[in-house]
């Protein structure tokens, strides 16, 4: 669903604001954002985290979820957007005026006492207007620094001081079963928590194959509104970026940008106005047995095995991959250090490569393996 505005579905039954921007299997998508900024500081490094058991929620104990939203809470803002649209009918025939406006709301948190905010690019994406309200009432004119459609992660900056600030944590120590509090403003309820657990990290089919966000999947309740808002841990630590939901019979599952993902994107955005991202430039499939029997059966420009895994569709002209020597029929086993076995796999050990920097790539090609050096191109921004 949609967590901000009027809900465009992505892949059904997955709703949000916006789909993705990935054609097909795609490694190619794009990058959004101003010019470079100057001065801004880049995001504070999650805090260490002791090996001590979390406080458990026994009666009698502090409640331990209250202790994390009076942490965390009074760093969550209400983000408000208007959008003019032009109305290629107005003015003829009484049909509205030539400018129309389109209202959202999101959410968002501060990361930075100097006004920095994380927040969704679905939130403010076309936005004229940005408006920011804190819990305890200021409100504050935004501007968006940049934004980053691929990963769903935008950085606005408002003009303020010794701001509240939420506290990162490190979601790569996330583990399932562990509190999940999400805090925002879901259907214009102002600073609302809801709490679950952690119900599966690394998810790399949640809105589809070829994303570039391993998200977290926690079954804490989150609604229109939410979008931007922090996913916090028991210790208040902000774990990830409230984004996406899967609604199910009964129940309904959500979905947060890691805050590692979001910090380093954010981090690109402070230092240079948008983020990067490596491609090599090929079209990705999952293999079966039955559909490797379909393609051996169907042609012989290739054969491949009867096995699951992951087979180059096309590899474009002049790209990374073509230029490494990729062909169609090739199954990608490897990326750099990472076993993979699907295309999100492969697109995620690709997104952790460097632009123009080498990256393994071992394939199967007939018989045979081979070890191909692949140097990731920056992704065009156009695209």
């Amino acid at each position: 669903m949609a967590l901000s505005r009027a809900a465009v579905p992505c892949t059904s039954p997955i709703r949000r604001l916006r789909p993705l921007g990935l054609a097909a299997l795609l490694l190619l998508g794009g990058c959004g954002g101003t010019g470079p900024l100057n001065g801004l500081r880049r995001l504070p490094d999650a805090p260490r985290v002791s090996e001590a058991p979390a406080p458990s929620l026994l009666p009698g104990s502090d409640n331990v979820i209250v202790k994390a939203v009076e942490k965390a809470g009074p760093a969550v803002v209400r983000i408000d957007t208007v959008k003019r649209l032009i109305n290629p009918m107005g003015g003829l025939f009484g049909r509205g005026p030539a400018i129309q406006q389109q209202q959202g709301q999101g959410s968002g948190f501060i990361v930075d006492a100097d006004g920095v905010i994380l927040t969704n690019a679905h939130v403010v994406e076309g936005a004229s207007e940005v408006g920011v309200t804190l819990p305890d009432g200021r409100s504050f004119t935004g501007k968006v620094l940049g934004a980053d459609p691929l990963t769903d992660v935008a950085v606005v900056k408002v003009v303020g001081s010794r701001l509240p600030v939420a506290t990162l944590g490190d979601s790569s120590r996330v583990r399932p079963g562990e509190w999940a509090i999400a805090i925002g403003n879901p259907l214009g309820l102002d600073n609302t928590v809801t709490a679950g657990i952690i119900s599966a990290i690394q998810r790399t089919n949640a809105v589809g194959e070829g994303q570039r966000v391993p998200y977290i999947q926690t079954d804490a309740a989150v609604n229109p509104g939410n979008s931007g808002g922090p996913l916090i841990n028991e210790r208040g630590q902000v774990i990830g970026i409230n984004t996406a939901i899967r609604q199910a019979p009964g129940a309904g599952l959500s979905f947060a940008i890691p805050i590692n993902t979001a910090r380093q994107i954010a981090d690109q955005i402070l230092e240079r106005g948008y983020a990067s991202h490596p491609y090599i430039g090929v079209r990705l499939q999952a293999l079966t047995p039955q559909l490797a029997r379909e393609i051996n059966a169907s042609t012989d420009e290739c054969r491949v095995p009867e096995v699951n895994g992951v087979v180059v569709v096309d590899v474009m002209s002049n790209s990374p991959a073509a230029r490494a020597g990729l062909r169609p029929c090739d199954l990608i086993e490897k990326v750099g250090d990472a076993a993979v076995k699907n295309p999100s796999e492969v697109q995620l050990a690709v997104d952790r490569g460097q632009v123009n920097q080498p990256l393994a790539v071992v394939i199967r090609r007939g018989d045979g393996r081979q070890t191909l050096t692949v140097r990731p191109a920056e992704l065009p921004k156009e695209q």
